[in-house]
C-alpha cells in the first residue's frame, strides 16, 4: 500500500479476530474517517485472525510474542519505536488483551484509546458482556475511553447504550459488536478533528 503522510495516521492494536480493526480500517479507506490512514496493525498473537484481515486490506503489521522479550518495558519500547517510525498520531486498542504499561503510556500519553463492551464504569475487565448478562442487566452498551494506568478506568470519551430484554448471549454479542463498529470510527473521526 502506498504511504501518504498527508493523512492522519493511526495504529490499531489487536489480539484476536479483529472485527473492530477491520471496521476502523474500512472506514478509513472509504473516507468515512476523513483524511485518515490505518498505517499499522500491532498484534501480540502470531496467527491471529486479525492478521489475515490486515493482509487483505493491505495494511502493514507488527507481530510480536511477549515471551520473546525480557520485560514488558522491552517490547513496549520496540512497539513505540515502530509507532514513531510510522508517524502514528493515535493508537486505538481493539481487542488487545494486554494491559498497556508505563513505557507506551509515557511515550503516547493522551493518544491511546480503547473500546470496551459495557457501559463503564460498570463491568470492567475481560468479560464485560458476560458479566453484565449474568447480572441481569437490561441496558447494555459500549464505551470508548482513554487508556491510563487503571483497568478500563481512563476518562470516558463516548458511550452508546441500548435496551436488551432477551436471553441469548450470542444475539447480545452481535448487537454489541454492531454498536462498536459504528461508534469507534465515529469517535476516531471526532478525536482526529478536535485533538490532533
Amino acid at each position: 500500500m502506498e504511504t501518504n503522510f498527508s493523512k492522519r495516521r493511526i495504529a490499531v492494536f489487536v489480539s484476536g479476530n479483529g472485527s473492530n480493526f477491520e471496521a476502523i480500517a474500512q472506514a478509513a479507506q472509504q473516507g468515512v474517517i476523513p483524511s485518515c490512514e490505518v498505517a499499522l496493525c500491532v498484534c501480540d498473537r502470531p496467527g491471529a485472525g486479525a492478521l489475515l484481515r490486515a493482509e487483505r486490506l493491505g495494511i502493514d503489521t507488527l507481530v510480536f510474542s511477549a515471551r520473546d522479550y525480557a520485560s514488558k518495558a522491552e517490547y513496549e519500547a520496540m512497539i513505540a519505536d515502530a509507532l514513531d517510525a510510522a508517524g502514528i498520531q493515535l493508537v486505538c486498542l481493539a481487542g488487545y488483551m494486554r494491559i498497556v504499561g508505563d513505557t507506551l503510556l509515557e511515550r503516547y500519553e493522551g493518544r491511546i484509546i480503547n473500546i470496551h463492551p459495557s457501559l463503564l464504569p460498570s463491568f470492567p475487565g475481560a468479560h464485560g458482556i458476560q458479566d453484565a448478562f449474568e447480572h441481569g442487566c437490561k441496558m447494555f452498551g459500549v464505551t470508548i475511553h482513554y487508556v491510563d494506568k487503571t483497568l478500563d478506568g481512563g476518562r470516558i470519551i463516548d458511550q452508546q447504550g441500548f435496551h436488551y430484554d432477551g436471553d441469548d448471549i450470542n444475539e447480545l454479542e452481535e448487537m454489541i459488536h454492531a454498536t462498536e463498529h459504528r461508534l469507534y470510527p465515529a469517535t476516531i473521526t471526532r478525536l482526529l478533528d478536535t485533538k490532533l
